[in-house]
Parts: structure tokens; C-alpha cells; sequence
């Protein structure tokens, strides 16, 4: 269903665009809702819904439903099955179960080629690596930015004011992946970040929450990932689970110089007596 929204995205009139919306953030309403409801939710007419099930290729809303009932079957029973022993306080119970949910509806639907080429570009050594990240993001663009500079050289995150976030993306070029990693609502210097190192030739790598997202429109390579918290706040435990697995593939295909690396940081931590062991 992403991929088909995602393959349509710039053909889609506005209202179209709305109710691919209502279908990326809301499948349940979707998938056991009618015409009349999913028009109400985008704010927009019921022949808007049967003309976005149409482009798709779908036939028609009946076609579209059981795409997404099909996808919401393949995407939840898993956590279903494992939540079965759940124990603990509700809150517990309901974070535990929204938890396993993002990350499975994050990294189920991750396709080998996609991430793949993201670990190419994370891993060549002959590009520098900029990461920017939303405010409420930002801590999961630093776990990724300090990860990646600990298997590799050339990493650096990009935050501070428009004048230093200008400064530091004016030499972006061919030889730039840029990581941007922002949920709506996108944060406009994000936004404006990605387009300006995109028009330079800069490799970008979108972490967002779905096809439609601004940062997806133009990265070379996209992911959307599941943030629904069990309270009122977003969750960053898939967007945490999938920046956890392109470290990994990075580590994984720079095997010898990341040891390298990684024996020389801890023998300077040593020298420092820096930790304190246990």
C-alpha cells in the first residue's frame, strides 16, 4: 500500500492526497469503515476516496478495503501473537503492545533493495555523512550521527541555528549523504535542508513517517517508520530500531576498518580512564 501511494504520489490531486493520508495514518478506518467515513476523516468528498482507490488499482473502495485489511492481518498478528502473555500495569500492557507493533510495522515492510543501497551510501567512506533531525527526533539523530562515527570517519550531525546549519550544508555535494529524520509536522529547516543538498547532488536518505512526507519526496532513498505512542506523545522506537539496523549494515559491510576504529577508541578510553567498570 506505501509503495503503491508512494509510485502515485505526484500524480495525485490535492484531495487525492488527503484521503492517502486518512490510508497511512489510519488504515483502520479504512479497513472497517465506509466511503462516508474515510471522506469525513481527509475532509473531502466520498468520489475523492473512490478515485484514490481507482488510480491506485484497486477496483474501486471494495478493492482498496481489502488491500489494507490484508496489510493491517499481515502487520499486527505477529505482535498480537507475542503479546498473549502481557503482564503488568495498563500502561505497561498497552506501551508493550504498541511498542512491538512500531517496530514490526517499521522494519517488516523494509525492502532489501532499499536498504541495501542505504547502507551503500552509509558505508562509502568517500562520502561525508550529515544527519538532521526534527526537535523531537533529535535524540535518535544523535544515537545515529555518534553510532556511525564510531565505524567510520566523515560523520557529523547538523543543529544549531540557520546560520550554522547553512554554513555547514554549503559544501554539500555528490560526495554528501544527507540522513534527514523528521515526522509530521516537518520542521520547515529539515525540509529546506534536504531540498538544499538534493539540488547540490547530495545522496539523501529520508527517515519519515510515510510516501507524502516532504523529505521523502526528495530523498534518493526513503523509509517510513510507525510512531504510535501508547500516550499522547509520538513513539521513536521503530525510527530508534531502523537507525539501530543501517548501523548495523554500515559495521557489517566495513568489518575490518570499523575494527579498526572501534580498537582504537577503546584504547583511547582506556588511556583516559574514562569508564568506570563494574
Amino acid at each position: 500500500m506505501t509503495e503503491r501511494i508512494a509510485e502515485h504520489r505526484d500524480r495525485l490531486s490535492p484531495s487525492e492526497r488527503q484521503v492517502a493520508e486518512v490510508v497511512l495514518r489510519d488504515p483502520e478506518a479504512v479497513a472497517f469503515g465506509t466511503v462516508a467515513r474515510v471522506a469525513g476523516a481527509a475532509g473531502t468528498s466520498g468520489a475523492s476516496v473512490v478515485r484514490l482507490a481507482t488510480r491506485l488499482g484497486y477496483a474501486g473502495y471494495s478493492g482498496l478495503q481489502a488491500a489494507v485489511q490484508d496489510a493491517i492481518g499481515q502487520q499486527l498478528r505477529p505482535a498480537v501473537e507475542r503479546i498473549r502473555g502481557e503482564h503488568g500495569s495498563d500502561v505497561v500492557s498497552r506501551t508493550l503492545r504498541a511498542e512491538l507493533d512500531n517496530v514490526h510495522r517499521t522494519l517488516a515492510p523494509v525492502a532489501p533493495e532499499a536498504f541495501a543501497a542505504a547502507v551503500d551510501l552509509l558505508a562509502d567512506r568517500e562520502r561525508e555523512v550529515l544527519v538532521v533531525a526534527g526537535d523531537a527526533e533529535a535524540g535518535v539523530g544523535t544515537m545515529l550521527a555518534t553510532a556511525l562515527d564510531l565505524v567510520r570517519p566523515g560523520v557529523a550531525e547538523v543543529a544549531g541555528s540557520d546560520v550554522a546549519v547553512a554554513r555547514r550544508l554549503a559544501g554539500c555535494g555528490p560526495a554528501s549523504v544527507v540522513v534527514a529524520i523528521d515526522l509530521r509536522r516537518y520542521e520547515r529547516w529539515v525540509v529546506d535542508a534536504v531540498g538544499r543538498a538534493a539540488a547540490a547532488g547530495a545522496a539523501t536518505v529520508a527517515i519519515t513517517d510515510g510516501p507524502l512526507s516532504p523529505l521523502a519526496a526528495r530523498a534518493t532513498v526513503a523509509f517510513a517508520v510507525a510512531a504510535e505512542g501508547a500516550g499522547v506523545f509520538d513513539s521513536h522506537v521503530g525510527t530508534l530500531a531502523l537507525c539501530n539496523a543501517l548501523v548495523t549494515g554500515a559495521a557489517a559491510r566495513l568489518r575490518p576498518s570499523a575494527t579498526r576504529r572501534l580498537d582504537a577508541v577503546e584504547a583511547a578510553w582506556r588511556d583516559a580512564a574514562a569508564l568506570v567498570e563494574p
